[in-house]
């Protein structure tokens, strides 16, 4: 039961300058304890939170001691509870989540329970970004037409999210055509400090995609997590979280002249990557920081993901408060932000003697070392500087498939394929673009480097220099402040001729909205086996996410977008070749269109002013036409429509009782799927188009849906029977079992037979056997797509045998009830031997309270073999409320009180965290 908070006598007011109070705060220096003072900033607003819902209950004083002893516990991966102030959450995540907080009320119901007690108790901001789609492109009129095409699509899921903003409190949905997720967080929605009734505390704030890390260059504590852990914390569920090591990261200098963010954060990630920060928090410091703006500060943010870090962090620092003025913010906020970072000791300023931090590792950067680069061919650490571009390029062509190469026989690599582009004679070879995108939150939210592209396009208009037509152009600003600055600046209309005309707003062609490209050119590419590329200013490039006729994507900076568009092809050397022709006949090369930082700088201080950014959030809160004559249901339960294609009631409560159906093992389970290294959740369960051969597509084809309104993956969310068809449906995927062919195949072993990896797991269903999966290192790396754990689940999936696991995956796996287990060091599927056509047992007590999170497992297979794993249930403590509960549902238990605190060991008890949040929700009312 909750206690009286015992550090109420640290609460303090905050004094306003000129009299009256801010409101009150618990004041982290009336602690008095100097191991405070040397802690991370990050680390400090994990401990202001613990503080400030310390109830000896859900979260307890030895949790705070943990905390503020961080140096010493950190190292020692003790588990912590933390309760984010906000959740954020956009349409592709966002609907699954609404989906099941929907279905939650009714099985509350069919318990007999109070389904109201389903409600979120901390905000939600639900943001619809992911599902406009670049159709239409090269055009005036993209906007509107895109966003036409957009509603007609997704006219169910938009009124399905209108009826969750209006069915739940405390959720606000910010509607189509308004900004990128991120960009708007950071722009709009993102608080710094909250004043709630009074109370002062810090914002932070998890989100149902990767990204949400963008907001901690605000000096807000953001990161992604799964959309069933999001679900938990919305209902109040305080956060399992292991306390993370620090590593501190020194910025020295500033950035040389022509060097961009984009090349910054690039390096950023392969430094980071090599030295490994997986499940640590990164914190930013160093003189370097006054050289850097805010904007800068959360591209490198933004792409925490891809450098493996659980937050990227910038401490709050008189950027920050520049920031906040620029972007509409009130003096009274900003001043009351201040006030309280400077009482709490939680704010940087660099005219004072620094304090020495402790981290738990350290690693510098000298700014004027960074050069322009691109990351590519297939993963974003993998930079290439913009000098070694096109030897990397042929080492590509050359290398044996992989990573880094395309294996493309050295008689074919010079080959040019004749077409015709609408009666145009047009040429395409190796490396050739056919797309080029400036999209994604993590450059369009930065102003130096959208008027650095505008300004790359105003000079190759002025020296003649054209973009060929077949190459797909776009631009999807991630807010409207972006258009009126580039109009302001008069710049847009250069970015128009080139065809970058602004296509919406919204992820596109960084989450794989790319949209077809020309029916002519996709034949040119399929017929000859061209390896095409796309240039966009993204933060993945997974192989198939982009686009599928796209082998070879590469991330780049805004301004190189444009310049691998005029280009044509990723095969040059920007120091010694033309990039073309001009006007006069002459040769204009990169130097020749390549701003310089000052006419980026005066184009920035000229162009992008307060008054944008308050004019663009003050329409977003209005909603626009056809957002505001959608008609949606009224009720607090859902009436769900068995015939939908798009909104479909999930089965993970059928037939739920107040029983937890206990731990479970794995006997003679057959290996559904053989992976290697880096499996992606892009992977697992793909958010772009539904083939038109695929399970998913025939699903939609007999319920009367025409190819043309197939949407995507991950529009159709909200619909289970299509994700369970859609899960490993990449069609770039690579099963050991294929012996080298690639798509979503396998092998349903007791016939021999090859078919889709759907078909196989339904018949193994209905053959009453259980599946497992095979995978090398890194298994569920990038997105938090919580699609890629409840797909497995769907299709009887009882556990993942890996080398390694991402963070929010594992986590999600054990959220659905899927056992992870990790190979020992040194070992793995081949060198134990295993082929994957093996059966697998895996034995597990039968009560949780004998199951040890990190225990040595025995995998024993059928042929006599058998090896060692480590079950990868992480988390230590249980708090209370889930130990009282279990004990009350599972009196036979008591003996094993003592040993019975593993937290994630009950969700796996219980089938899962939803149907443990059910049951402690309607236990707690004993």
């Amino acid at each position: 039961m909750a206690a009286e908070n015992p550090f109420k006598s640290i609460l303090k007011s905050l004094e306003k300058p000129d009299g009256g109070e801010f409101g009150k705060y618990y004041s982290l220096p009336a602690l008095n304890d100097p191991r405070v003072d040397k802690l991370p900033y990050s680390i400090k607003i994990l401990l202001e939170s613990a503080i400030r819902n310390c109830d000896e209950f859900q979260v307890k004083s030895k949790d705070v001691e943990k905390i503020i002893d961080w140096e010493n516990s950190a190292p020692k991966q003790v588990e912590i509870p933390f309760k984010p102030a906000r959740v954020l959450l956009q349409d592709f995540t966002g609907v699954p989540a609404v989906v099941d907080l929907a279905c939650m009320r009714d099985a509350m119901n069919n318990l007999k329970g109070d389904s109201n007690k389903i409600n979120p108790l901390v905000p939600v901001d639900l943001v619809i970004d992911h599902s406009v789609q670049v159709d239409v492109a090269r055009s005036d009129n993209a906007v509107q037409a895109n966003m036409e095409l957009e509603f007609k699509r997704n006219n169910e899921r938009f009124g399905f999210l209108k009826w969750g903003s209006n069915a739940f409190h405390n959720m606000l949905v910010v509607p189509p055509g308004s900004g990128i997720v991120h960009q708007v967080n950071l722009e709009y929605l993102g608080r710094v400090v909250f004043n709630t009734d009074g109370l002062l505390y810090p914002d932070s704030v998890v989100g149902t995609d990767s990204h949400t890390t963008m907001i901690d260059g605000l000096g807000v504590a953001g990161w992604g997590v799964g959309g069933i852990e999001a679900e938990a914390a919305m209902l109040g569920q305080p956060m399992s979280m292991v306390l993370p090591g620090v590593v501190g990261f020194k910025l020295l200098g500033k950035l040389r002249d022509g060097v961009t963010a984009t090349d910054l954060v690039l390096t950023v990630t392969q430094m980071l990557r090599k030295h490994g920060v997986v499940g640590k928090f990164v914190e930013f410091y160093g003189e370097g920081m006054s050289e850097l703006s805010l904007a800068d500060r959360a591209t490198i943010a933004n792409m925490s993901p891809e450098y493996g870090a659980t937050m990227g962090f910038f401490p709050v620092d008189h950027v920050t408060l520049q920031y906040l003025k620029l972007t509409g913010r009130t003096a009274d906020t900003v001043a009351m932000i201040e006030s309280y970072l400077r009482a709490n000791k939680m704010f940087v300023d660099y005219s004072e003697p620094q304090i020495e931090r402790v981290y738990s590792a350290n690693l510098e950067l000298k700014l004027e070392g960074v050069e322009p680069c691109v990351s590519g061919p297939k993963r974003p650490h993998d930079r290439v500087p913009l000098k070694e571009m096109k030897v990397d390029w042929h080492a590509c062509l050359d290398n044996r498939v992989g990573f880094k190469g395309f294996a493309v026989p050295k008689e074919s690599q010079k080959k040019v394929v004749e077409f015709s582009f609408h009666g145009t004679p047009a040429q395409l070879r190796h490396g050739d673009v056919v797309i080029a995108a400036i999209t994604s939150c993590t450059n369009t939210s930065n102003p130096s480097v959208m008027l650095g592209a505008a300004l790359v396009a105003k000079k190759a208009c002025e020296l003649g220099l054209e973009v060929k037509p077949w190459i797909k152009t776009s631009l999807a600003p991630g807010s409207g402040v972006v258009t009126k600055y580039l109009e302001k600046s008069g710049l847009q209309k250069y970015l128009n001729h080139l065809g970058f005309n602004i296509v919406g707003y919204g992820c596109t062609t960084c989450i794989g909205n790319s949209g077809d490209i020309d029916e002519a050119v996709a034949s040119a590419i399929t017929e000859n086996d061209i390896v095409a590329s796309a240039v966009l200013s993204g933060n993945r490039n997974f192989e198939g996410r982009v686009h599928p006729l796209t082998r070879a994507n590469y991330l780049a900076s805004p301004p190189l977008v444009v310049a691998y568009a005029l280009a044509g092809t990723v095969d040059i050397d920007f120091e010694t070749e033309p990039i073309g022709v001009g006007k006069d006949g002459k040769k204009i090369f990169f130097r020749d269109i390549w701003p310089s930082n000052q006419e980026v700088a005066e184009a920035v201080q000229s162009n992008v002013l307060p008054q944008m950014f308050m004019a663009t959030y003050e329409a977003i809160t209005k909603g626009n036409p056809m957002w505001n004559q959608l008609s949606v249901p009224s009720g607090t339960l859902y009436a769900w429509d068995p015939k939908s294609t798009y909104i479909h009631e999930p089965p993970y409560f059928k037939d739920m009782t107040m029983s937890p159906p206990g731990a479970h093992g794995v006997k003679n389970a057959y290996c559904l799927l053989n992976f290697g290294d880096s499996i992606t959740t892009d992977h697992i369960s793909p958010a772009g188009s539904i083939h038109k051969d695929s399970p998913a597509a025939k699903y939609l084809m007999e319920r009367g849906v025409d190819r043309r309104d197939f949407n995507s993956y991950g529009s159709r969310r909200g619909n289970d029977e299509i994700m369970a068809r859609g899960t490993f449906a990449n069609i770039r995927l690579v099963n050991k079992f294929l012996k080298g062919e690639v798509g979503p195949k396998t092998i349903h072993h007791p016939t021999g037979e090859k078919v889709s990896v759907f078909d196989a797991a339904m018949k193994y269903k209905s053959e009453g056997h259980d599946t497992i999966i095979l995978a090398g290192a890194e298994y569920g790396s990038g997105s938090s797509r919580d699609w890629a754990a409840k797909g497995p689940m769907l299709l009887g999936v009882k556990a993942v045998i890996a080398k390694s696991f991402e963070r929010i995956h594992r986590s999600n796996l054990v959220g659905m009830g899927i056992i992870p287990l990790c190979f020992k060091a040194g070992e793995d599927a081949e060198t134990l031997g295993l082929t994957g056509e093996e059966r697998y047992t895996i034995d597990l007590p039968s009560t949780v309270s004998e199951i040890r999170p990190g225990q040595d497992i025995t995998v024993v297979t059928d042929n006599g073999k058998s090896f060692v794993c480590t079950l990868r249930f992480d988390t230590e403590v249980m708090d209370s409320n889930i130990l009282l509960l279990h004990l009350r549902l599972c009196p036979s238990q008591v003996a094993y009180l003592p040993s019975l605190v593993q937290v994630e060991l009950a969700y796996f008890d219980h089938g899962g965290i939803l149907q443990y949040v059910i049951r402690n929700l309607i236990g707690a009312k004993s």
